[in-house]
């Protein structure tokens, strides 16, 4: 089993991005909570989707999510992903002042641990990465 579970965390990290990437690319509408009040994440999200950045980013979590699902083509998804998710954290803390996070499926958390799994199962690629190898 220690060498599937690799295969299914990246799976389902990949899946997470590639289905919300494409969710948002080709406009379906989602349900989606309320938006916290006394934050910045109203104007925020206004701006991001009305500026076509966001277009921008759900691209490349659909091209991340798809390269992830591979265990051929992982790492590569992992460095497109990654600072996507950096980023997904950081709005997090400092937009949205955490009151989105720990609610429903808890899927930022899940992407969290999965992306954090394999990147230490991949450890020592992402050294040699670092070291110019």
């Amino acid at each position: 089993m220690k060498n599937k579970l690799p295969i299914v965390a990246g799976a389902l990290l990949g899946l997470v991005f590639a289905v919300f990437g494409a969710i948002a690319l080709l406009g379906i509408p989602m349900k989606g909570g309320e938006l916290p009040e006394g934050t910045q994440v109203p104007e925020f999200m206004g701006v991001f989707a009305s500026s076509g950045y966001l277009k921008l980013v759900k691209f490349f979590e659909l091209v991340g999510g798809l390269l992830t699902m591979l265990p051929r083509t992982r790492r590569l998804g992992l460095l497109v992903l990654g600072p996507i998710i950096v980023n997904i954290l950081a709005f997090q803390v400092l937009i949205a002042k955490g009151k989105m996070m720990f609610q429903g499926p808890f899927i930022v958390e899940a992407v969290v641990v999965l992306a954090l799994y394999l990147l230490w199962v991949e450890r020592a690629a992402f050294a040699r990465l670092v070291r110019g190898d």
